[in-house]
This record gives C-alpha cells, sequence and structure tokens, in this order.
C-alpha cells in the first residue's frame, strides 16, 4: 500500500474529513478520528455510513478544550504525518493548532484543513447545500440527490494530503493546505459554466447521440458520442444516418428499459437502463 507506514489525525465530525480520512486509510495509511467528548453527529443522523467512514480506524474522543485533552492529542501528533481538521482557522487558533504553533511544536506533520469557503471568507458558515445553492447547481425545489461539495472536497482532501507527503518525502518543506468545499464544488459546475452540459447544448439534450429516451416501461440513457458507437447504434436499430431524435423516440418505445439494456451490452454500445435511486439503508440500521 502506497501509504503504508503514514499516520493520519483526524479531528473532524461530519461527512468530508471523514470520507478524506478513509481513502487515506484505503492507500494504506493509520487513522486515528479525534471525535468531541458528544460524539460525531453523523453517527445518530446516518449511523450505518458513520460505521463505513469508520471501517479499519481508531477513534477516540477527547476534549480539546481541557489541558488534558489537548495533551493526549499531541500526544497523538507527535507520532503523526498529517493532521486532517474542518474546523474554522478561529477555532483551530483557539485550540492551539494554528499553522504557527502547530508546525513550532511538529515541525514533521503536514496539515490539510478543510474550510467552507476559501480566503478572505474562510469564517463564514455553510454546509453542502448552500454551497451547490450559491454556484447555480440546485434547483428548488428539488434537493439535490447527493451531497457533491462534501464529496467533491473529500477528494481534494485527500489529494493535497497525499501531495504534501509526496512533498515532504522528496525534501520539500512541510506545509499546510487549505481546502474549500465552496471552490470543490464550483469545478464540478465547469461542464455548466462552459456551456457543453447548459440545457440544449451537446451534453445538455443537444444531441440525439447523447440523452434520455422513454422506453415501453422506464428510461434509458444514450452516450453514443464517438462517431463509431453513433453509426452502430444507429445500424443496430435499422435506422438510417440522418436519424434524429424523434426518430430514436419511437424506436426506443418498442421494449422495455431492462431488454434495451440487455440488447445494448450484447453489442458492446454505451446505453443502460435509468434504474432508480440506490436502496436506502435504514436510519436505524
Amino acid at each position: 500500500m502506497p501509504l503504508a507506514g503514514i499516520g493520519v489525525v483526524c479531528i473532524a465530525v461530519y461527512v468530508p474529513a471523514l470520507v478524506a480520512a478513509q481513502r487515506l486509510r484505503e492507500l494504506g495509511a493509520a487513522v486515528t478520528i479525534v471525535e468531541p467528548p458528544a460524539g460525531d453527529p453523523l453517527a445518530t443522523m446516518c449511523p450505518a455510513w458513520y460505521d463505513a467512514l469508520h471501517t479499519g480506524q481508531t477513534t477516540c474522543r477527547l476534549d480539546l478544550k481541557s489541558g488534558e485533552g489537548s495533551a493526549a492529542l499531541h500526544g497523538h501528533l507527535a507520532h503523526a504525518d498529517l493532521l486532517l481538521t474542518a474546523l474554522r482557522p478561529s477555532a483551530l487558533d483557539r485550540l492551539g493548532l494554528g499553522w504557527a504553533a502547530l508546525h513550532a511544536r511538529h515541525p514533521a506533520l503536514s496539515h490539510v484543513a478543510i474550510v467552507g469557503y476559501p480566503a478572505p471568507a474562510v469564517e463564514e458558515p455553510g454546509h453542502d447545500l448552500t454551497y451547490q445553492a450559491h454556484i447555480g447547481l440546485v434547483h428548488p425545489p428539488e434537493m439535490p440527490r447527493t451531497l457533491l461539495a462534501d464529496l467533491a472536497g473529500a477528494e481534494r482532501a485527500a489529494l493535497a494530503a497525499v501531495a504534501l507527503l509526496l512533498g515532504r518525502a522528496r525534501g520539500q518543506a512541510v506545509a499546510r493546505h487549505d481546502v474549500a468545499l465552496a471552490d470543490a464544488v464550483e469545478s464540478f459546475a465547469d461542464p455548466l459554466r462552459y456551456g457543453i452540459a447548459a440545457p440544449g447544448a451537446l451534453l445538455g439534450g443537444g444531441s440525439p447521440s447523447y440523452g434520455l429516451y422513454q422506453a415501453a416501461d422506464g428510461w434509458v440513457a444514450v452516450a453514443a458520442l464517438e462517431p463509431h458507437f453513433w453509426r452502430g447504434l444507429l445500424s443496430a436499430l435499422d435506422l438510417p444516418a440522418d436519424a434524429d431524435r424523434p426518430a430514436l423516440e419511437r424506436a426506443f418505445r418498442a421494449r422495455g428499459a431492462e431488454a434495451w439494456d440487455r440488447w445494448a451490452a450484447d453489442r458492446r454500445l454505451p446505453l443502460v437502463a435509468v434504474r432508480p435511486a440506490p436502496v436506502q439503508v435504514a436510519l436505524g440500521a
């Protein structure tokens, strides 16, 4: 494992830091999660996901505002390579974990700090919904179907951690890197911002080769962007080369979505049935 022998301490609750920590554990790092005395609210909100995100890790509870808890944390940090946090800079300062103090006490320790907004707005509060809404990815009254900002930020945090550790291994200075969730989700809006996924654009329903079609029951997703896939799809459907969207709509109504899924798999065509949302794990599981 590439991060075998690397120690990570994570002092954070909720999703972004926990997902990032789990990514690092999957790469071989030994991860210790430090929770506040009351624990992580995610354990009550979604216990099954909480458990999944703590697989293979060590978890402890410390009151970092107390002398005893602070001393215990620094005991963990003395043997760690990376600190992962999701606290505002002012909160880190109050805990004596601002970068200057942290680096002076643990000069070999790298730090990835997950924040909501980039400077100068690092103290502004927010959650996944506000970050997505701020960049225009929310369509009221529907709620987002996933935590895009949290998960995007988690992946960025894990990447930043690996970059800092690699830099240290190559003799570069130990450093801190801030990951803003608002920045992470903003990059995910680029397909819309640059127009390729805007309504009516190439990836927004403007091309018959890339879109959603209603079947006899359900829907299918077609992604035959490459010319050879498009030619293959039209040939398999016995449609002419100049077939338009209405022609495909008529063709796909001939059978059910799952039947089309099997049909496409046999012909190695990029078409799948649109399936319902994943089965939810019971909140009390």
